[in-house]
């Protein structure tokens, strides 16, 4: 199996790092924001850099919009992992065109409202994740987990 994990980098990098035990044993590449944590929180990582800011910003989302076709097309992963932020849209979107499965992890610190992130990407989301029972009744669909802290 091989997975796309993308994400904005500082706490939602973390959140997808945190998640260690289960992707090293599987192929897969990232896509986050060129900037000095990711770079070094990925060492030795097969890393796509994304265009940033990404929270609010259209112009960013359109060239995100580019790359993720771009990757996707060129790395056909059978599954895209996201906890956030606003870059994962445009590689749900298209990854499912394409094909491929779709996880979203929320982030810890929401507990009774959802993201904007998780707002856009829920419709095409195959699985979402969630890390407090109270947030189940946000996304009906959500399994919880518990922490991954």
């Amino acid at each position: 199996m091989k997975i796309c994990l993308v994400g904005s980098s500082g706490g939602h990098l973390s959140h997808l790092m945190m998640l260690e035990d289960w992707w090293r044993a599987h192929e897969r590449f990232w896509v986050t924001f060129d900037k000095e944590d990711a770079r070094s929180k990925l060492v030795g990582e097969r890393v796509y850099s994304c265009y940033f800011p990404t929270n609010r910003n259209l112009k960013n989302l359109v060239r995100n919009t580019f790359l993720a076709w771009k990757v996707l097309k060129r790395e056909k992963p059978d599954l895209i992992v996201s906890s956030g932020a606003a870059v994962a849209v445009p590689f749900f979107y298209l990854g499912k065109l394409l094909g491929a499965k779709t996880i979203y992890l929320e982030v810890f610190d929401r507990m009774d409202a959802a993201t904007l992130t998780g707002k856009l990407v829920y419709p095409v989301a195959d699985r979402v994740v969630v890390q407090w029972d109270e947030m189940t009744s946000v996304y009906p669909k959500a399994v919880n987990l518990g922490s991954i802290f």
